[in-house]
């Protein structure tokens, strides 16, 4: 599975917005943890339902989210 399929949309989990692999895990807050500093084993530990790739996936995600080019005039 590559990154791009482990982000999730779906209007009945978490309203629509980005989670990982369906489940109930939005980006926005694994984000959010290793923006304060919580390390990835961390993060692991304390949901045994995500994987490695699951937090570059979200990384990577928000790469993209920020790539927008902007014209100036």
């Amino acid at each position: 599975m590559d990154a791009v399929q482990r982000i999730t949309f779906d209007p009945e989990v978490c309203g629509g917005r980005p989670c990982v692999r369906g489940m109930r895990i939005r980006v926005a807050d694994i984000l959010e943890m290793l923006g304060n500093g919580v390390s990835e084993s961390e993060i692991l530990s304390d949901f045994p339902d995500l994987e490695p790739d699951d937090l570059r996936a979200c990384l990577l995600y928000a790469a993209h989210r920020t790539s927008f080019e902007r014209l100036v005039a």
